[in-house]
């Protein structure tokens, strides 16, 4: 079970991972200019790595283990004997997404589980206090900012271990004492490791927004972290939506959050993989819509990555290596339409991403800007093309296609990139019932 699915199950409309705000209401302490300018590099970045990591890892059967198996909470919390990962194995992580063209991560600091794997003064059920005995969350900012990475926050509201996690919905002392409780952690957390660049909340059950106090929440945050970009999960606007396990464009900034399997945390046996074309035309389509695309890694619970995962994201790094000009600060591209290619926009430049390599030649009906030249961007090669109303072919390609997992073309116009495939279709000369 995933995020999505309890939330469907249990509390529909109280997590906005379910939730669109198409007109969302503005921050009374944020200009549009200030949350523009504090998003910018957001929206250049484009491609970004999640990383789910907690107790759950040393089961190996998904980060919902605790609540799908009925584990009780004094069995459960043992696993904090067990949960010793080797030191500073967040250095790989950083590595491995710096390869594969990520820009920025986000980690889990606290999973619904309740286990902190942060430095805090509000529990001992904390990496440090355990028999880690270390500060994984130091460890983890400490590694992305060596490798030039940007950083990001998990944090969860749900909580199955604090004993008012459940009952705070209809005990209001109760409800005092885990809001201060959250709030408190979120502040060490906002306090305590430098500066931060997003804060990625998730499910909001059992309260409302006015339960969780959010409005109070985010207003310290943002003074302790100026800069910081703060997703909607809780319970209010804020700067992007989060689609999960799905590419959901919207008029606001958006970011979807998927997993590499079908599992956020290490799941032993989950072994069905996406390859890296599917991640890179994910990548693709989410930069094509104006969106972000954050791709997860479960590390095993030593904190190595699963091999399965690094191949993937390799592989993909090499692509964004050649190709990565048409992902980074892409902007909302209007021509969509292809049986075997997706496209990305930068101003009059048109990228169209062939992923069903149709032979020696490619076209694409209804472009109405006019092209000027062509090239295939890994290898900088012109290509011929010829151009009417109707159709514009590119011509003299290899019949193989020349770059993998995906093949682009970089098409530049006399004008931002439009396409009209029903003028083709209402317009194209016909002719009469026999041929």
């Amino acid at each position: 079970m995933n995020r999505r699915d309890y939330l469907g199950l249990v509390a529909a409309g109280l997590s906005t991972s379910t939730l669109g705000f198409a007109d969302p209401a503005p921050d009374p302490d944020t200009s549009d200019d200030d949350r523009a300018q504090r998003m910018k590099w957001w929206h250049d970045a484009r491609f970004g790595m999640f990383i789910h990591w907690g107790l759950y890892s040393v089961l190996g059967r998904h980060e919902w283990v605790m609540e799908t198996e009925g584990i009780p909470v004094a069995e459960y919390e043992q696993l904090a004997k067990h949960f010793t990962p080797k030191p500073n194995a967040a250095r790989a992580w950083a590595k491995l997404a710096r390869q594969a063209g990520q820009k920025y991560m986000v980690m889990t600091t606290k999973h619904h589980e309740g286990f902190c794997l942060f430095d805090t003064k509000l529990t001992n059920y904390c990496a440090p206090k355990q028999a880690c005995g270390r500060d994984l969350v130091r460890e983890f900012v400490d590694a992305a900012r060596a490798e030039g990475m940007h950083v990001g926050f998990y944090y969860s509201l749900m909580d199955w271990h604090h004993p008012d996690g459940a009952r705070c919905a209809t005990d209001e002392p109760a409800r005092r004492r885990f809001v201060d409780y959250t709030h408190g952690l979120v502040r060490e957390l906002c306090s305590n490791y430098g500066k931060l660049d997003v804060l990625w909340y998730d499910v909001n059950w059992p309260l409302k927004p006015e339960g969780w106090e959010s409005e109070k929440m985010n207003k310290m945050v943002r003074e302790l972290q100026p800069g910081i970009i703060i997703n909607n999960r809780s319970g209010i606007p804020e700067d992007f939506a989060t689609p999960e396990q799905r590419i959901q464009a919207e008029a606001r900034p958006w970011e979807s959050c998927m997993t590499m399997n079908d599992s956020w945390g290490y799941q032993r046996a989950d072994d069905d993989w996406k390859n890296s074309k599917t991640v890179v035309r994910n990548v693709i389509t989410c930069a094509r819509d104006g969106g972000n695309y954050l791709l997860n890694i479960g590390p095993k619970p030593d904190g190595s990555i699963p091999q399965e995962s690094v191949e993937i994201l390799t592989h993909t790094g090499k692509w964004m290596d050649r190709n990565g000009q048409s992902i980074y600060t892409a902007e909302r591209c209007d021509v969509k339409r292809s049986n075997f290619a997706n496209f990305t926009r930068k101003g009059n430049t048109l990228y169209m991403h062939v992923h069903f390599w149709p032979g020696d030649s490619v076209a694409l009906g209804g472009l109405k800007s006019k092209v000027l030249s062509a090239k295939l961007l890994a290898t900088g090669k012109a290509v011929e093309f010829s151009q009417d109303q109707f159709r514009t072919r590119f011509t003299g390609l290899p019949s193989a296609a020349p770059d993998n997992p995906v093949s682009t073309i970089a098409i530049e116009c006399d004008s931002e990139p439009v396409q009209d495939t029903m003028m083709v279709r209402k317009e194209r000369p016909r002719r009469g019932v026999g041929v």
